[in-house]
């Protein structure tokens, strides 16, 4: 059975998905088989493996840092929010239905066998697991209901755990402290290293901090991490990239910010694009004049059209469009774009609704989700992008419902997921800009209809420019954090 070190945090986002796949890299450099594992993530970014089972996409991130292909053993219970107080539930790979806050708290623990099959597949094929926990682990309204995602996971898998907190924040030594004191004495004794992350300037005036807090818990500091620079996707509920709204780049991209906006990191592969900037849009006063407006992914994809048009972005948006500005819809913001969307059986809000009607395709829900992986040949574009057409593409689709569009009389499903009309464009694609030359396609050819031509942009793929990434933030882990210890503490165990 594989060793397993558990990477946790004070709170939500002090950068535990980032430690974690760090030290998947090095390990993976250092000659090791290594697998990430979250038994239970709460995301809208997904993704679809190779088998056609959907996951978390920072486990995604973990495992190409790791070096292996994404598995949803990695991540068993995906959390999908629909709304303020509920979920869609995927266990294994597959949705088993939504369900409110109450009523999944009340059947959680009976998910442990799904979580223990799933941890026990990796362990007797790898020789390391680096498992990440939740928000924090001190979280004394929720510890009872814990079962598998913080120290309850560290006791099921026998893992020791690395303490991560933020002190760009401030406050990192009471978080550290704090929560280790809120812990059991046998939960305090499975913490064997504190981690300070996101830390800017001279080590050395951290002390006496350090070794205070070691004197006061009995836990030393295995490592200082710095802010670290790097372009890999993050968690989607605390991205940093939703406050990005300059226009500092020559082309200009607006994403419509829904409030359940899914799976934003099809944008992530133009932050290797120089003059390429990304803004994320909640409200009419921030679209400008974008080269490119993009309505991406949805949960709720109704709720979220009718948020459109009550913000007034949708009257904006046919607006622009009417002036020539090209629309880019993907998965739900395809659907958007459409005739109609009609959820007969209340998959997320029954009834049918209005779409914007720049694509003369309708859309109907079904019971089952449609998720699979897809490669091949983009079809013939006309219009700004029709340097995309006969492209090479590889992505996924994961979405309710399925598209018609109406000739002579007779409805018939798409053929494949792609429609444009003039220069509107829309697809089911997850991941469509990712293949080689394609983000860099669309920024030539945006920048050629201001009469500028943008030189040196890259044609490489994105997942070469991602290699770059994940040793870079190994390369940081290494200069930051005591790794011999922390291989002292991986061979211990607990």
């Amino acid at each position: 059975m594989a060793k397993a070190i558990m990477i946790q945090g004070t709170m939500s986002n002090v950068g535990k998905s980032l430690v974690a796949a760090g030290l998947c890299r090095i390990f993976h450099q250092d000659g090791y088989k290594c697998a990430p594992f979250k038994a239970q993530n709460m995301a809208l970014n997904s993704y679809v493996t190779d088998e056609g089972l959907e996951m978390g996409r920072a486990q995604v991130m973990q495992a190409e840092a790791a070096g292996i292909r994404p598995r949803a053993e990695m991540n068993p219970i995906l959390l999908k929010p629909t709304n303020d107080t509920g979920s869609q539930v995927i266990v294994n790979g597959r949705s088993i239905g939504n369900y409110s806050a109450r009523d999944y708290f009340s059947y959680k623990k009976e998910l442990i066998p799904n979580v223990m099959a799933a941890y026990k597949t990796l362990a007797e094929e790898f020789d390391i697991i680096v498992i990440e926990g939740a928000g924090s682990p001190a979280e004394i309204n929720l510890k009872d209901a814990d079962h598998f995602v913080n120290m309850d996971m560290a006791k099921l898998a026998g893992a020791p755990v690395l303490l991560v907190g933020d002190i760009d924040r401030g406050g990192v030594f009471a978080q550290l402290y704090g929560t280790t004191a809120l812990l059991t004495e046998a939960e305090q004794k499975r913490i064997r290293g504190y981690i300070i992350n996101k830390f800017r300037g001279d080590v050395s005036l951290l002390s006496p901090g350090p070794e205070m807090l070691e004197e006061k818990t009995g836990i030393p500091v295995v490592g200082t991490v710095p802010m670290m620079p790097l372009k890999i996707d993050d968690e989607d509920s605390l991205t940093d990239r939703f406050g990005n709204r300059s226009t500092t780049g020559l082309v200009d991209l607006a994403v419509i910010r829904l409030p359940r906006i899914s799976n934003f990191s099809d944008f992530s592969v133009f932050d290797m694009l120089p003059d390429t900037s990304v803004r994320y849009i909640r409200h009419p006063s921030e679209l400008g004049t974008p080269d490119l407006i993009i309505l991406p992914g949805s949960k709720d994809t109704i709720g979220d059209l009718t948020w459109l048009r009550e913000s007034g972005l949708a009257d904006l948006i046919l607006q622009k469009a009417a002036e020539g500005t090209p629309v880019f819809g993907i998965c739900g913001g395809f659907q958007m774009l459409g005739r109609t969307i009609s959820d007969p059986l209340g998959a997320e809000r029954q009834g049918t609704t209005e779409g914007l009607g720049l694509l003369p395709h309708d859309t109907v829900y079904e019971p089952e989700k449609h998720q699979t992986k897809i490669t091949g040949t983009l079809p013939e574009f006309s219009g700004i992008l029709q340097d995309l057409s006969g492209r090479e593409f590889s992505g996924y689709e994961i979405h309710m419902g399925v598209s018609s569009v109406t000739e002579n009389g007779r409805k018939e499903a798409l053929a494949v997921p792609f429609l444009q009309n003039r220069h509107i464009y829309g697809t089911y694609v997850h991941g469509i800009f990712d293949a080689a030359g394609i983000a860099a396609a669309v920024v030539r050819a945006l920048a050629a209809a201001k009469g500028r031509v943008i030189t040196d942009l890259p044609d490489g793929d994105y997942a070469a420019f991602k290699e770059t990434q994940y040793d870079l933030l190994a390369d940081t882990l290494r200069s930051s954090l005591d790794m011999k210890q922390i291989y002292q503490i991986l061979e211990e165990g607990i």
